[in-house]
């Protein structure tokens, strides 16, 4: 008998090593990940990838790591254009005294279009393939996101008070719903509902949105338990701690991405446990914020799916997700008090398959498998900061850097060549960025 032709593929990527999440805590060496028609088709050894498929391009990379490309969880990528602007101050004087003054001053259209541009860049140059996020405008983030081939879960804002985008509870609905239609079924962007913390959003709202979600199947995206200011101002104002309120409201279900989460009792670490809540882990942003500790390998032992996330450049400042998995790897052990706790592979599955999970693209991305996106990062680990190489995942979590993230694909497409942005005018972007930076500074605040 004869053996089979080999099949046609469109990109055959070969790799030192493939970490493809899943199964957890494998790593593979010498391996190939097959991609056609933007998927995955097959991950096995170079040799026989070569044998039963024919590329019409091939990668080589034998001294890099190829891993699922990061999801940043939580992030307001336009605030990219504040990155700097008030900086060492507590979470309520930063952001009542200066966040919101300037975005009263800024906001609109083209300030949410060039800073998401500008997050787009920066978090491909870091291996960022998909974001969760929470801003205004998310019309102009979902065309931005879209454009440039950006994997994005678009946040639809509700808060209690006008902003440029809307100015009335009923129009932040019906803006919503109008940005949901038509993005409905899109392949790289969905929406989900951000009502934006528990002490900005009064019960009648947040009623509105659980109804919502639900009948639109989109998840809910909060800032929840940030810091011990806002669980007691809950207590004063409602009688309850803000987990405990939304419980009430119906919201604490497997819907939920609750962000933050340093102020945590055990009993409402297994309440998120039994309800399927995601929690997403900003460390940087909670520790220049001084907000507290979330206490994520006791999440972990609950069973609590774990996501991390930058927040925002203006509290960060960056949108480095390999420093921020870094970060959030040391923290718990810190807080946990426990060296083995939230392990290198627990922590690069958080930064992949936790993200994804948490914002519902988990089914697309998230991971190394057959059927999934092709939404790859490619990490150059032969620099002398990561040599030499005893432990793949180990160097990728605790030693290797942004500027080692080499090539990019999100569903096939090449969007970070040799650390080369594809499609991007960075020249235009980072003029862009300057002419921001000279209009934000004429912003008076108090």
């Amino acid at each position: 008998m004869t053996e089979s032709a080999p099949q046609a593929c469109d990109l055959l990527i070969e790799a030192g090593w493939v970490v493809p999440v899943v199964p957890h805590g494998v790593v593979l060496v010498d391996h190939a990940v097959v991609v056609s028609g933007g998927c995955v088709v097959a991950v096995l050894p170079i040799a026989e990838a070569r044998a039963r498929f024919v590329a019409k391009q091939t990668v080589a990379r034998p001294e890099a790591a190829l891993i699922p490309g990061l999801v940043n969880a939580h992030t307001h990528n336009p605030m990219t254009l504040l990155r700097g602007v008030a900086d060492d101050l507590p979470l309520k004087v930063w952001l009542q005294q200066h966040i919101w003054p300037i975005e009263a001053a800024v906001m609109g259209p083209g300030f949410v279009a060039d800073g998401v541009t500008l997050a787009i860049a920066e978090m491909l140059r870091g291996g960022t393939t998909c974001c969760n996020e929470n801003y205004f405008f998310p019309d102009v983030q979902a065309a931005t996101y879209k454009r440039h081939g950006f994997r994005a879960r678009v946040g639809l804002p509700v808060i209690d008070f006008p902003t440029a985008w809307a100015s009335s509870d009923d129009e932040y609905f019906e803006r919503a719903g109008e940005v949901h239609d038509q993005w409905r079924g899109d392949a790289l962007v969905g929406t989900a509902f951000a009502p934006h913390a528990p002490y900005t959003v009064n019960d009648a709202n947040f009623e509105r949105v659980r109804m919502l979600a639900d009948q639109l199947d989109v998840p809910v995206h909060l800032h929840l338990h940030e810091t011990a200011q806002e669980v007691r101002q809950s207590l004063e104002k409602h009688g309850q701690r803000p987990i405990a309120r939304l419980d009430r409201l119906g919201l604490v279900n497997d819907r939920l991405i609750a962000v933050h989460m340093t102020q945590l009792t055990e009993a409402e670490i297994h309440l998120c446990a039994e309800r399927g809540v995601s929690v997403v882990h900003c460390p940087e942003s909670n520790l220049k914020l001084a907000s507290g500790f979330c206490p994520v390998c006791a999440l972990q032992r609950a069973g609590v799916n774990l996501a991390i996330g930058t927040d925002g450049c203006a509290s960060n400042n960056d949108l480095d997700m390999v420093g921020e998995t870094r970060t959030a790897a040391m923290l718990a052990k810190a807080v946990a008090d426990d060296a083995a706790g939230f392990d290198a592979h627990e922590a690069l599955r958080a930064a992949t398959l936790g993200g994804a999970k948490a914002i519902g693209f988990d089914h697309l991305v998230g991971s190394i498998e057959p059927g999934k996106q092709a939404d790859l990062a490619c990490v150059d680990l032969s620099a002398i900061e990561t040599q030499p190489l005893h432990n793949v995942v180990s160097q990728l979590v605790y030693a290797s850097a942004r500027q080692q993230v080499a090539d990019v694909w999100i569903a096939g497409v090449h969007k970070l060549r040799q650390r080369v942005l594809v499609d991007i005018d960075l020249d235009g972007v980072l003029a862009n960025a300057r002419q921001w930076r000279e209009r934000i500074a004429t912003v008076r605040t108090p």
